[in-house]
């Protein structure tokens, strides 16, 4: 459930399908609109239970969720683990969001409370906080129970939404607890031995269907770009081109004589125009005539330039400033010994993140304007909160943060940047505010995937081992360029692993799965080629010469398994392999792909994944998030660049930012999980980053030519095969 806060007398498309659809909702007044409840909430007073449940004396718990949903299903799968401890009945379980108060309610990391759901990180990084949680609920539903009936806590079991006394079989519903029971300040401790053990679970690893799924259908769901408050106003920004610019001056007059036209307010970078509805806001932005400073970095940036010469000549410069991501044993030593040495060098472009909402958010003040409320759909609701309130020189608790549904996230929606552009603009006209970044705003301001030039390097022994193996990444992006680039699967004795960093002025984000895409890609690709060039399939390639680690093994012999490796294939298909690795889970993939010789388009009709991502709390939901980065590989593998001229972003829309059809989806997809007794790891990104690599080693047994720059557009086909 959450929020909706709409004018009392404003019925909309989604209010009308809410109550159309049969659901039992019932609508209660809040201070500035509605707020949809289940009906049995809404007749009585709940009890908190502690800062995540409350329990009402008619048995409806509400658990709240620190979970951003954007269709990963993570609002469901949080509350149902502090479910499971608390052996709460699921079918009176209603779910409400956190506040963006990471002190209370974020994870631990590095030392500091986060709430970003990043990295696929929402199950393993809650997993352990909300089952004390749910066992910390459950042991005072026992205490008030055994002092209701005089006896022993220990004495007494529960089972779904009830305390049961086995010696006289006498039953209290949570519920009925809820309306006498002493709540104390400090929740009880739990040891490890007070929670569940696998064999008891209820809810975890059983399939449930996703919460949000039902709101999402019927109308009811509110993304922010769906709010409607009282007196609001639209608002649309015109950015710099050239990334990193400012506004100098604009007509700003004459976007002002427009009807409907309230006003233009200046941004950090960039100029917003509000008027009384979007369309008029949007008249009006393509009115705008701003004269752009000059000076930003970025300038005269050329991103194919740079990736074709400039990065080259960084990686081949000896006196060039490198950072030394893992070094193991003598690498030095390693290939100076060696019976046989490989080179490779690999290229990839920009991404965008494409998803399918563009940025946009609500803002409004109170009546004295020192606190302002914000509706976003944000993946790092802390992170929103400070930033707008760092961008009016607020402290955090002067922002109300109403977090809301995405349309798609992978790593974009975790900065705030367009709540705190609204925030200004609703201070600015003293009205509350929507602002809604166009598509072309969106990709034009982006954050992207950086690009990337990578030179692989291995020894081999006189048995013909990998003993040696050096791996340089060159880019921009610091941080964002290392991830997936160790190996710690493949267990080579020596090793040296470094990245070489140049800053163009670009804004650079998290994507899903961020380095893993190219840096697998490389290595995968990499390890292949060896295989072929000692004339060895290549996983036994892997298991006999790379020094593969048991759990990376038994990944590769299921992905073997599932997808008949070594069987005959159509004619014109064939197959590739490669590892995957995100979040501590592990898996391997293979893909089945063919070849339009006369279009140079590339099809991937099977894909088969096996993963090792230990105890996997929602099965349905982990497969569909598994399938989705497929997909999302395969659009980026296939399609997906993004290029800049003169420091400005050349695609505009979809037209020429290619994405992956319905049409182009793979017939079959098949994922399967390697059981081992782990806790969670993250499973939301590890569906993409194998793909590259098991496409481009599948081209290379139809065409014995080598795809060494992604995405595989047919552009670089053709150039390859004619290579």
């Amino acid at each position: 459930m959450n929020a909706i806060t709409k004018s009392a007398f404003d019925v909309s498309r989604r209010r009308f399908l809410a109550g159309a659809g049969g659901l039992s909702f019932c609508v209660a007044l809040e201070a500035n609109g509605f707020r949809l409840v289940p009906q049995a909430q809404a007749l009585s007073a709940p009890s908190t239970m502690g800062a995540w449940v409350r329990i009402a004396p008619d048995g409806i718990v509400t658990i709240l969720s620190p979970g951003a949903e954007m269709g990963q299903g993570s609002m469901t799968s949080l509350p149902l683990i502090l479910a499971e401890e608390m052996d709460a009945d699921w079918s009176k379980v209603t779910i409400d969001w956190t506040s963006a108060d990471a002190q209370v309610y974020g994870y631990t990391m590095g030392g500091r409370r986060l709430m970003a759901i990043v990295g696929s990180r929402a199950v393993m990084m809650y997993f352990n906080d909300l089952r004390i949680a749910g066992a910390q609920v459950r042991k005072v539903l026992l205490a008030n129970a055994a002092e209701k009936w005089g006896g022993d806590a220990a004495s007494l079991r529960t089972e779904p939404g009830v305390v049961v006394d086995p010696a006289s079989g006498r039953r209290l519903g949570y519920g009925e607890i809820a309306a006498f029971a002493k709540v104390p300040s400090t929740l009880p401790a739990i040891t490890p031995g007070e929670l569940k053990p696998k064999n008891q679970f209820r809810l975890i690893g059983k399939d449930v269907p996703r919460r949000d799924i039902p709101l999402k259908v019927n109308g009811a769901a509110q993304f922010a770009i769906d709010v409607d408050l009282p007196g609001m106003v639209y608002a649309s920004a015109l950015h710099s081109p050239v990334q990193g610019g400012e506004p100098e001056s604009w007509n700003d007059a004459e976007v002002k004589a427009l009807r409907g036209v309230l006003g233009t307010v200046r941004l950090a970078d960039g100029v917003a125009v509000v008027a009384t509805s979007f369309e008029t806001a949007m008249e009006a932005r393509s009115s705008l005539k701003v004269s752009w400073k000059k000076g930003a970095k970025a300038e005269g940036y050329d991103s194919e330039a740079a990736l074709d010469q400039t990065y080259v000549k960084i990686h081949d410069d000896p006196n060039a400033k490198a950072q030394t991501l893992d070094s193991k044993g003598d690498a030095k030593a390693a290939f100076g010994a060696a019976a046989k040495r490989y080179k490779a060098e690999y290229r990839s472009d920009y991404g965008y993140h494409a998803q399918m909402e563009p940025l946009n958010a609500v803002a409004r003040f109170n009546a004295a304007g020192d606190q302002v409320e914000i509706w976003e759909g944000t993946q790092a609701p802390d992170t929103s909160r400070n930033t707008v309130a760092k961008a009016l020189g607020f402290k955090p608790e002067q922002v109300v943060f109403h977090q809301c549904y995405m349309g798609g996230g992978f790593g974009r929606r975790t900065l705030g940047d367009c709540a705190a552009e609204a925030a200004r603009v609703a201070r600015e006209v003293r009205r509350p505010v929507k602002l809604i970044w166009t598509r072309e705003e969106d990709i034009a301001h982006g954050m992207f995937r950086p690009q990337s030039f990578q030179c692989l390097e291995a020894a081999l022994d006189k048995d013909g081992k990998v003993s040696g193996w050096t791996h340089c990444v060159v880019g921009d992006g610091g941080g964002l360029l290392s991830t997936g680039i160790r190996i710690p699967y493949y267990q080579i004795p020596n090793q040296h692993i470094e990245a070489r960093g140049i800053s163009h002025g670009i804004r650079l984000k998290q994507w899903r799965a961020v380095g893993h895409v190219f840096n697998v890609f490389a290595i995968e690709s990499f390890v292949d080629e060896m295989a072929v060039a000692e004339g060895m399939d290549p996983v036994e390639f892997r298991f006999q010469r790379m020094s593969i680690s048991p759990r990376l093994r038994a990944v590769f012999e299921k992905a073997v398994q599932m997808s008949d490796w070594k069987a005959r294939r159509p004619e014109g298909r064939a197959l590739g392999i490669s590892l995957s690795d995100r979040s501590g889970s592990l898996g391997a993939g293979v893909a089945e792909i063919s070849l339009d010789r006369a279009s140079g388009k590339i099809r991937v009709h099977k894909a088969w994944l096996a993963i090792d991502g230990g105890l996997v709390v929602q099965p349905a939901m982990a497969k569909a998030n598994i399938e989705s980065g497929i997909i999302y590989g395969l659009s980026s593998v296939l399609h997906e660049r993004l290029t800049v001229k003169g420091g400005a972003v050349e695609q505009t829309n979809f037209h020429d930012y290619l994405v992956l059809r319905m049409a182009d989806i793979p017939e079959e997809m098949h994922v399967a999980f390697v059981e081992r007794d782990a806790a969670p790891s993250g499973l939301g990104e590890i569906g993409n980053p194998w793909v590259a690599g098991a496409v481009a080693n599948a081209f290379f047994r139809l065409t014995g030519k080598r795809l060494r720059h992604m995405p595989f557009t047919p552009a670089r086909v053709f150039e390859t095969l004619r290579a």
